[in-house]
């Protein structure tokens, strides 16, 4: 294996070997991409509210996870043109995709949410989005798991001899 070169570019000490964090690497893995995703938890799920954005969620079937190449959660941003131009709509989604990239740890069921930003998003703190942003995938960690448990122990119950 060879070892990375360093040199001066002007100012600037460059690596030729890149660096890749665990942030970076999983920058995009995520995210939902197919409209038939959106459109799944859309009809899965029902529309949940909190304080700066709505959402919904599902939990990924055995077919859905199959075709999906992430395990883990997958999350999706909605922001419709109401919320204003596509400055305004951009700046939203990098914060809210910053926010997620925080508290992605605390989802591990394999679920998909899709988060629908309010108008009071554009003037809030980042603080008061990632807050929010936890709090949701909290509640929706804690639904999926009660939702896995009650399925198992419907198929224990049937499964025993009457």
């Amino acid at each position: 294996m060879r070892a990375p070169e360093v040199f001066l570019q002007g100012a600037f000490l460059c690596c030729t070997e890149p660096r890749l964090t665990d942030a970076m690497a999983t920058s995009t893995n995520f995210r939902l991409r197919k409209h038939a995703d959106y459109q799944r938890v859309y009809k899965a799920g029902r529309k949940q509210f909190g304080r700066q954005m709505a959402y919904f969620f599902a939990l990924r079937d055995a077919e859905t996870a199959a075709r999906s190449e992430t395990e883990g959660p997958r999350i999706g941003l909605t922001v419709p043109k109401a919320l204003g131009k596509a400055v305004a709509r951009n700046r939203i989604k990098r914060r809210l995709r910053e926010a997620v990239r925080g508290a992605l740890p605390l989802l591990s069921s394999p679920v998909d949410v899709v988060l629908h930003p309010k108008r009071s998003v554009l003037e809030a703190d980042f603080a008061v989005i990632e807050r929010e942003v936890q709090t949701i995938f909290r509640s929706v960690q804690a639904a999926a798991e009660k939702r896995v448990n009650d399925f198992a122990s419907q198929q224990v119950s049937e499964a025993r001899p009457r």
